[in-house]
């Protein structure tokens, strides 16, 4: 049994930063404990040396540069799919949108993305001789040609929004849309996916939400009123 005066070797004395230790007395609340006091401060203080990573198990432990490879962080996995735009065959249908600045808002899911797809949804939706802004995607190439008026915005140059006629204001612009498609985006993705016969449905749905502008209680009526038309 240990003494309880005097050193006593525990452990073998050639490991380094291991030593003989000492058993001493300590009074607390009136009873007698005994305490183990490590002759090193260092692994006394926190149990790891200064400079260096310590001991787990009597056996020094890994550098910090292996192990496992870990991911980088904030990155989502993306379901693969097939490269190029989106087409119904592919399983991912396109989306085209419409909105009028502080007016209705349209949205259609199509089958791909082509002129002729998207003629009959814009003339039946706006009116002839209106102002048209787009980004640079060709599919829109034809719109003065249909009766409109088309100004472009350059993404890939790092173009947002221009101001044409000087008065100090930014008219050329697609935020407002690129709006709605961050509003339908953060919409549909408590959903976990949606399937393809059913995102016409949402789509409709959330842009009489954003034509009604209002919430709560408010949106009933016009809920009816789109039921019963």
């Amino acid at each position: 049994m240990p003494l309880l005066h005097g050193p006593e070797p525990v452990e073998p004395t050639d490991r380094r930063g291991t030593g003989p230790v000492r058993l001493g007395r300590a009074e607390h609340d009136g009873a007698a404990a005994l305490r183990l006091c490590r002759q090193d401060p260092a692994r006394a203080a926190g149990g790891r040396r200064r400079g260096g990573r310590g001991l787990r198990r009597g056996r020094p432990q890994r550098p910090a540069c292996c192990g496992r490879k870990k991911g980088r962080l904030g990155r989502r996995r993306r379901l693969a799919g097939a490269p190029g735009r989106g087409t119904l065959e592919k399983d991912k249908p396109p989306v085209l949108g419409l909105v009028q600045r502080g007016g209705q808002l349209v949205m259609r899911m199509l089958p791909n993305v082509q002129q002729r797809t998207i003629q009959p949804i814009i003339t039946a939706t706006v009116a002839p001789g209106s102002q048209v802004y787009t980004d640079e995607y060709d599919i829109y190439a034809r719109l003065e040609a249909w009766g409109y008026g088309h100004q472009t915005v350059c993404h890939a140059h790092g173009e947002y929004a221009r101001d044409d006629d000087g008065d100090g204001f930014c008219e050329v612009h697609v935020n407002t849309m690129e709006g709605v498609w961050s509003l339908l985006r953060s919409w549909l993705r408590p959903h976990r996916g949606i399937s393809q016969d059913k995102l016409p449905l949402y789509l409709t749905f959330f842009a009489l939400l954003h034509n009604a502008r209002r919430r709560g209680r408010a949106l009933l009526g016009q809920l009816i009123a789109a039921l019963v038309a």
